[in-house]
């Protein structure tokens, strides 16, 4: 049996809202994704739709070498590989699907995003900051569990989940895939 796994990237780009989030909270991975393959060629989250445009957000597909990982160049990042049973990776990606069928119908949730740093929770329909998205999927799809809402979870709370192992930390422009010429802790 093939055993099935999902990865959690967590990223620090330097954009103008990283930034911010890292003064305030002293978090250095304020952005978090979901990749359901380790080629890190799609990723989902949300953020900004343009690379060009901070104020344009909402779901997203990324990649981990394109977009504003490509534009800010010294992006970091931390990438958990974590196991998942077939049931959950059905799940998960049935919860992705969902937002990607009706993807101009989101929109970032900026207000939830400061709101959660006073840890009042607020919930807007269509409205998702990355973490709130990720902790969302993955508990739908019984792959993490939380005392809190969506809606209150930061990048650093989903660095509890259970059946992870870290495979990389470091610059996002040395993590190479297709080379084999990454480096892995």
């Amino acid at each position: 049996m093939n055993d099935k796994y999902i990865y959690l990237v967590f990223s620090k780009t330097g954009t103008w809202l990283s930034k911010m989030i890292n003064l305030i909270t002293s978090i250095k991975y304020a952005h978090s994704s979901i990749s359901l393959d380790n080629s890190f060629k799609k990723m989902y989250s949300f953020g900004r739709i343009n690379p060009n445009n901070p104020f344009l957000g909402g779901f997203v597909e990324e990649n981990l070498h394109e977009g504003v990982y490509k534009k800010f160049t010294h992006s970091e990042c931390l990438i958990y590989k974590v196991k998942v049973t077939e049931e959950q990776l059905e799940s998960l990606k049935n919860e992705i699907d969902t937002f990607s069928k009706e993807k101009n119908k989101y929109r970032y949730n900026f207000l939830g995003l400061f709101f959660v740093l006073l840890n009042l929770p607020i919930k807007r329909k269509r409205y998702y900051f990355c973490s709130q998205f990720v902790s969302e999927a993955l508990i739908k799809s019984n792959i993490y569990k939380s005392d809190k809402t969506p809606e209150l979870i930061k990048t650093t709370d989903l660095f509890s989940i259970n059946n992870k192992e870290i495979i990389y930390e470091g610059p996002i422009n040395k993590y190479y895939v297709n080379d084999k010429s990454y480096s892995v802790i």
